[in-house]
Order: C-alpha cells, then sequence, then structure tokens
C-alpha cells in the first residue's frame, strides 16, 4: 500500500530590531544640549518610523479547493478583516493602530487572493463510490476503534472537528479508495493501517456561488 506524501509547508516569520542605547560625545559646556539631540535621535529611530514591511503570509502552491461552507467562512473573515481596517484607518496615526493596521492589511491581501482563487467543490455532486474532496469517511483501526474524518480544504482543515486537508498524507491515502479497502495513516507516533468502512457524501446540492467553477 502506498502512502501519501508528506508535503511540508513554509511558514513566515518576522524579524525586528531594538535600538537600546545611543551614545555621543559630550562636552562640559554642552551636555543638555547633546542629551536632546540624543533623545530626538532615538525617538525618530523608535517611534516616528513605521517599521518594516511585515512579510507576506505563504500561499499554498495547491489549488484552492474550498468546499462551499469553506467558501463561506473565507468571505466572513473578509468582512472581518475590511471592518477592522476601517477601524483602524480612523484611529489616525496612532503607532499602535499602524502597527496592527499592517498586520491586517496583510492578512486581507491573503485572505483576498484565496477567495478570488477558490473553486468550490460540491460535494453532493461528486462520485459516491469513491472517497473524494468532501466526502466524511468512517475507518477502523487495528484495535476495532472507529474515526471518521471528513476532506475538506486547506483553510478548512481542523484536526479536533475531525476536518483534514485534501492535500494533507491521510486524505491523500484515502482519495480514490472505497468501502473495505485499507490504508496506512501516517502519524509520528507510528504508522496504523485503517480500513475503510463508510463513505457519505451531503444529501442535497448546495446553492451554486459566483466563485464556483467547473
Amino acid at each position: 500500500m502506498r502512502a501519501g506524501i508528506r508535503r511540508g509547508q513554509p511558514f513566515a516569520c518576522s524579524r525586528g530590531y531594538n535600538i537600546a542605547r545611543i551614545t555621543g560625545v559630550t562636552y562640559q559646556t554642552s551636555v543638555n544640549k547633546q542629551a536632546s539631540m540624543s533623545r530626538a535621535f532615538v525617538k525618530e529611530l523608535d517611534g516616528d518610523q513605521p517599521g518594516e514591511d511585515l512579510p507576506e503570509r505563504p500561499q499554498s502552491p495547491h489549488p484552492q479547493y474550498v468546499t462551499p461552507h469553506g467558501l463561506c467562512l473565507l468571505n466572513a473573515e473578509l468582512q472581518q478583516l475590511r471592518a477592522r481596517r476601517t477601524e483602524l484607518l480612523a484611529l489616525g496615526e496612532d503607532m499602535a493602530a499602524a502597527t496592527q493596521l499592517r498586520q491586517v492589511e496583510r492578512d486581507l491581501r491573503y485572505i483576498e487572493h484565496c477567495v478570488q482563487n477558490a473553486i468550490v467543490v460540491d460535494a453532493a455532486r461528486q462520485p459516491h463510490a469513491d472517497v473524494r474532496f468532501g466526502a466524511s469517511v468512517a475507518l477502523l483501526d487495528e484495535d476495532a476503534n472507529t474515526h471518521r474524518f471528513a476532506i475538506v480544504g486547506e483553510h478548512e482543515a481542523c484536526a479536533s472537528k475531525g476536518q483534514i486537508s485534501w492535500v494533507s498524507p491521510l486524505a491523500r491515502s484515502l482519495i480514490g479508495r472505497r468501502v473495505g479497502d485499507v490504508v496506512v495513516w501516517e502519524r509520528p507516533a507510528g504508522n496504523i493501517e485503517l480500513e475503510i468502512t463508510e463513505v457519505s457524501y451531503p444529501d442535497s446540492p448546495s446553492p451554486a456561488s459566483p466563485y464556483e467553477r467547473s
């Protein structure tokens, strides 16, 4: 049995810097003036400048498949970010607001890209004999424990809810399989074999979306 290929996701991080101390040449006759100039210089660097731009959030290299519900979640997050951006812009030149604004605008660009490139897959219209995107799959492990997972888009994945990304190793090993097939679940704690006992899909088609593609 060939298991899915584990693919890594790049993570971005931002690195800042702090100027802890600035020392200048001082003279007995101009200590106050020199100190004043030093404080002004520190203020200009640490306070008046908005700082370096945040790195963009990395986009997935995979097609942006989503369920209709997943698209609703993306649109809801998009509206929240737009509303937050409007609130922060109203605060004017407040430095704390400016920092938050950069983060919100970075996240806004990311979500806008996700929505614009979303490919909606209506699970109700999938072939029901096989495991496909949007399927809910029941599995039996070697100790007779039952596991259930729904195969969803990358942005919908939530392990605590049993929702796994379609590009995850487990989902890749499930897609194309049928009831009775055995797959390998690759886990940090050790691989286990799972037998597919049930494959189900939503009963009725979901409303069409303006982003839906054939």
